[in-house]
């Protein structure tokens, strides 16, 4: 019979006399951080720093008490995230490091440096080979991180238009993905716009970074797929339904190789993971703007396996009641809503996050098999 893997958690209840950032200390040492050898070692942190207009990414303090665990067991602890590929102020290193600190993330306020894991414009990447990788490979990863000796992923826990919910594995593999790195998980797939549904609004072509939507006479959007390298972000965007996916394996596609970039990251090195299930946005902490969380907070957990951690925090969320007046509770009141029996897919019906899952099972990532152990 597989073994179970530990997965570590706690509740967001904080009595007098402590409060969450020792809690989630205490957490990450019962989940056994300690036995990492940290000795003058550089520990990469691998975070979302938020894109400015979102409020629902963690707070750097939370940051802060991950940096000074390191620290203590011996660790050069550092802060990283790669460029990404849409428009925002995350494209590029400058604009990075300035959204990094306007949210909060500095030296000061978290004991530790903040590095861009693939340099000034993306291209500071390192092509790393992938165990029983099926369709990469290799992966290209931000040399950064791969230049570090420990990997921690430090990881907000929320939904996701493409791949269901965010997680540790979606923070992993497509977040330390360079920005060709992310150009290859994406493109299995590219979306295409219903000019029935289409308003004309253009917030789909603001949010395009490679100028690949136009309009016609009419004001109708339609999407240039030689310019298109299929990132989704004009998919969450729209608020009128127009823009879907033409290739219905597209997502799981993507699913499969943000566990295979996750293989290519963590494996052969000492890696450890925490999940926070808090604010648990509809969607990716990469909008501008975050909406009413789906569900109520669930807790901090922590673990050396990430394939156990997503599916525990996954299992916890749908077992969490519907918070009222959320999109998840507008879907659920639609006309013509069709139940999943799971919260993550009936915010995103195009996604099924458990794929990624079982992918990274697959190649032998780690295993959904868990035992949840609780601590006060």
């Amino acid at each position: 019979m597989e073994e179970k893997a530990k997965v570590y958690w706690c509740d967001f209840r904080a009595v007098p006399g402590t409060n969450l950032l020792e809690k989630l200390k205490r957490l990450m040492r019962h989940a056994g951080i300690k036995t990492i050898d940290f000795d003058k070692k550089m520990a990469a942190i691998k975070i979302h720093f938020g894109e400015p207009g979102n409020l629902s990414y963690l707070r750097p303090n939370y940051a802060k008490a991950v940096a000074d665990v390191v620290k203590e067991l011996g660790g050069m602890p550092f802060l990283t995230d790669c460029n990404t590929l849409y428009v925002g102020r995350r494209k590029n290193a400058l604009d990075h490091l300035e959204t990094a600190y306007e949210n909060g993330f500095s030296p000061f306020s978290t004991g530790c440096h903040v590095l861009i894991g693939d340099g000034l414009k993306g291209t500071d990447d390192i092509e790393v080979p992938v165990r029983n990788g099926e369709l990469c490979k290799t992966a290209k990863i931000g040399k950064a991180i791969m230049d570090a000796d420990v990997f921690i992923s430090l990881s907000h826990f929320k939904g996701h238009e493409c791949t269901g919910f965010g997680g540790a594995l979606k923070n992993i593999g497509m977040g330390c993905g360079s920005r060709a790195g992310k150009m290859e998980q994406h493109n299995s797939g590219k979306p295409s716009v219903d000019t029935k549904l289409c308003r004309g609004c253009h917030v789909c072509e603001k949010n395009c970074a490679q100028d690949a939507i136009y309009f016609d006479e009419n004001r109708h959007a339609h999407i240039d797929h030689e310019r298109c390298v299929g990132c989704g972000r004009c998919l969450g965007s729209c608020n009128f339904d127009a823009i879907y996916n033409e290739n219905s394996s597209a997502n799981d596609d993507l699913n499969r190789k943000i566990a295979e970039y996750s293989m290519a990251v963590v494996d052969g090195r000492d890696n450890f993971h925490i999940n926070l299930v808090m604010d648990v946005s509809p969607y990716c902490d990469c909008h501008p703007e975050n909406d009413l969380p789906i569900i109520p907070d669930v807790g901090m957990f922590a673990s050396f396996d990430p394939v156990a951690l997503d599916q525990a925090c996954a299992d916890m969320c749908n077992k969490m009641d519907v918070t009222n007046g959320s999109l998840l509770d507008e879907h659920i009141h639609a006309h013509d809503f069709k139940d999943h029996h799971d919260h993550f897919t009936n915010v995103s019906p195009q996604t099924d996050w458990k794929v990624c899952l079982e992918h990274a099972e697959k190649i032998g990532l780690g295993t959904r098999n868990y035992e949840l152990i609780k601590v006060q």
